[in-house]
């Protein structure tokens, strides 16, 4: 792909197919990045693992809730500016917050605003905040992902939106594309974002090599250690077709 191209953008339905560890070990294959980096650190939990994985761009705002807020944030309309960029994302949203409060002091979301958020076309949530009205938001079936839960939400507001947060030890921007499911959250560069799902795909096929085996009870170590060499040389290729693929 050459620097003057736009990336391609990815089928979302594809990528929700597959949970979050596959786009993890699909992403490796381009090495575009360190696989020590792109997911968040355990921080940040679902709040309802039994939902399937959520995939959208993040819509970002940073929140405090120990002071009320100055009469020129409640001027700005942050929380109308906030749905108001929805419609600017080349998808659905997701709302990432980072709570400025250390520790959080009070709740980052409830029922209301994840009933917003879900009426106005998000597919989820993320904060580095606290989560409250549990049972209430589990009921609209809207993932979120939080640091923990508490029941008040102070003084609740909003301090900046569309700008760049820190959640779960990485920096979000306004417009990353992000696939969370009940084994946490990672982003996938848009360079690379249209090619994951075959990735996925790929990788699943060639991991069954190893694992079916397993599945199916064979347990000589001649033959694990033949299928896993297996494996590991188609991977290996795959790597080199991903890389032509999108111009790497």
């Amino acid at each position: 792909m050459s620097s003057s191209e736009s990336p391609r953008l990815p089928d979302l339905e594809r990528l929700r197919s597959f949970d979050t560890p596959t786009v993890c070990n699909a992403i490796e294959l381009f090495e575009f990045r360190s696989p020590a980096e792109g997911y968040m650190d355990r921080r940040i939990a679902s709040c309802f693992p039994e939902l399937p994985p959520m995939v959208g761009y993040a819509a970002t705002a940073t929140f405090r809730s120990s002071v009320p807020a100055s009469p020129e944030q409640v001027a700005a309309g942050f929380s109308f500016q906030q749905l108001e960029s929805f419609s600017e994302l080349p998808g659905p949203a997701i709302v990432v917050i980072e709570d400025l409060d250390d520790p959080p002091a009070g709740a980052t979301f409830g029922d209301g605003m994840c009933l917003t958020y879900h009426t106005f076309g998000a597919v989820g949530l993320v904060t580095s905040g606290a989560a409250r009205d549990i049972d209430n938001v589990r009921a609209l079936k809207f993932p979120c992902f939080s640091n923990g839960v508490m029941s008040g939400h102070g003084h609740c507001h909003f301090e900046a939106v569309s700008v760049p947060v820190k959640v779960g030890g990485m920096t979000i921007h306004q417009g990353d594309l992000l696939h969370g499911d009940c084994n946490g959250i990672v982003t996938i560069p848009m360079e690379i974002a249209a090619e994951i799902p075959y990735a996925c795909e790929k990788y699943l096929e060639y991991e069954s090599i190893v694992l079916d085996r397993l599945r199916q009870g064979h347990s000589d170590l001649s033959g694990h250690k033949t299928a896993l060499i297996e494996m590991q040389r188609l991977l290996a290729e795959l790597k080199i077709e991903l890389k032509r693929r999108v111009g790497l």
